[in-house]
């Protein structure tokens, strides 16, 4: 038997560890997303979960076994019938019961990008995120099916605005509407690559053949959409607009589509592409608003990767156009011209606010990653901006967005106790199939939509439209501006709050 009085060198080494993690902390943590020790404002992994789960309840056509928005069921089972092609699936867009091409396109680049550079931290939610960005791209390859056509719409939106239907029960027509040769839809098509392209990323160790064919097709409708050039606001008018009209043209489109192309295929082709139409494509246009319509903040932090992580010299613009834009957010510095709300939210416009906020809290957080690796920072005038600067502000614009605001009010549906309890939308406000099985008919839901009851179905990590200008927020179901989700408000917010979750230790 030992001495108790000899201990073990091992021992003790062991020990002087053990207390220099306590002290320290893990000296081999991840250099490339460093967590924080302080306290965290919210739970970020569970907002992640439910801004990925919000997807499922704005599914269209045959849901899977594994669905886990219980209160939604089949719908659009005939979608495409009209114009004898397969259109069933794809995503409603917000409160409604059409499926508009344009921002579901949007919504899918978006999704994507939030996998392609957050996608490593999600851990269990990973897999969740890749089914909702293929829940979107198995659609787009059915709408882009036959060469130099793109179905971009199905059902009337007049007509649908005119009822209050569960999409279970809608009998609304579902006209299909499309562009082609001689309707050209340029900025509608030149998405449509960017998604494509962007998911083939997404997949492209995990279903290497389905990544083969999303950016194939991808290559196929950039080819469309450069060669028939005109906006689909002019053909199909009287259908997309005023809902989607492409209000900033198609030359962003065109830029955005390139340089998810030139990234997806590292084909010489799409950077000879950028350097020779770029500025006529608006790269140097000081427009600072990044959402489904103007894509040219986000072509320029996606092309600034380029440039700052990978060194290609011929993009060195993209670096000082993405600054320019980084100088219009940083309040209190020289050029910035963004507004924000007393209690601090970033405003762009009182109709669907909140998709600005989310988007560019992305853009920030994603600006931040290619500064970080490249040791680079911003310059505002005299004033030196770096990437701990763009965290903080966009992670005080998620925080906001949770619950953070003057009102202690969660914009996004199911997270924390006080939350819109009334938002816009059709499925969410009627009673389920569950436990309403009869027809509930076009006039009929209006006396369900015009209660100030609560909606009967919690939609799980809907983020709505937000306050105003002043922090106000009516929680009226009527007031479609502040009180409607829509897909293209979570898709950018999923990257962002992966990277928060993970910054906090939450994942």
């Amino acid at each position: 038997m030992a001495s108790s009085s000899s201990t073990s060198p091992v021992f003790l080494l062991l020990c002087f560890f053990t207390f220099f993690l306590l002290c320290n902390g893990n000296p081999f943590r991840s250099y490339h997303h460093p967590r924080h020790s302080r306290f965290a404002s919210h739970n970020y992994r569970d907002a992640l979960t439910k801004s990925i789960l919000f997807f499922e309840g704005q599914r269209s056509g045959k849901l899977p076994a594994n669905q886990r928005v219980s209160w939604r069921k089949d719908s659009g089972l005939s979608d495409g019938a009209q114009a004898h092609v397969d259109l069933v699936g794809g995503y409603y867009d917000a409160g409604d019961n059409v499926k508009f091409g344009f921002p579901m396109a949007f919504t899918t680049t978006m999704l994507s990008w939030s996998v392609i550079e957050f996608g490593g931290l999600m851990k269990g939610e990973l897999q969740h995120a890749k089914q909702a960005v293929r829940w979107g791209t198995d659609y787009l390859l059915k709408a882009t099916a036959h060469p130099d056509t793109i179905y971009v719409q199905v059902g009337d939106a007049q007509k649908d605005h005119a009822c209050w239907e569960r999409p279970e029960d809608m009998d609304t027509p579902r006209s299909v509407f499309k562009v082609d040769k001689n309707t050209p839809g340029t900025e509608v098509a030149a998405e449509t690559a960017a998604a494509l392209a962007a998911a083939s990323m997404v997949f492209r160790r995990s279903d290497r053949a389905y990544s083969r064919v999303l950016i194939s097709r991808a290559i196929r409708v950039f080819e469309f959409a450069d060669k028939y050039r005109g906006t689909y606001s002019d053909g199909l008018k009287s259908y997309v607009c005023p809902f989607y009209c492409s209000y900033s043209g198609y030359q962003d489109e065109l830029l955005w589509g390139a340089a998810w192309l030139h990234r997806a295929t590292r084909n010489p082709m799409y950077l000879n592409y950028i350097q020779r139409n770029g500025q006529v494509l608006g790269a140097s246009e000081e427009d600072f608003t990044f959402g489904w319509d103007n894509k040219h903040v986000g072509a320029r932090i996606l092309l600034s990767k380029s440039f700052l992580v990978q060194r290609m010299q011929g993009l060195h613009e993209y670096k000082s156009h993405s600054d320019n834009f980084i100088c219009s957010l940083v309040p209190g510095a020289p050029f910035s011209t963004a507004q924000y709300t007393p209690g601090g939210l970033l405003f762009k416009m009182s109709d669907d606010n909140m998709q600005y906020v989310t988007s560019t809290s992305f853009l920030l957080l994603t600006y931040a990653k290619y500064l970080k690796r490249s040791r680079m920072t911003v310059s505002c005038g005299g004033t030196v901006v770096t990437a701990r600067t763009l965290r903080s502000i966009a992670k005080k614009q998620v925080d906001y967005l949770l619950g953070t605001n003057p009102k202690k009010m969660s914009y996004m549906v199911g997270y924390g106790p006080n939350y819109p309890k009334r938002i816009h939308h059709r499925g969410a406000s009627l009673p389920s199939i569950t436990s309403h099985p009869q027809k509930i008919t076009c006039s009929a839901g209006f006396d369900f939509m015009n209660t100030e009851s609560p909606n009967p179905n919690v939609h799980v990590g809907a983020i709505v439209g937000g306050p105003d200008l002043h922090d106000n927020f009516p929680d009226e179901r009527s007031d479609y501006e502040q009180s409607e989700p829509s897909t293209y408000i979570n898709a950018p917010l999923v990257g962002a709050l992966a990277y928060l979750a993970h910054s906090y230790g939450q994942l």
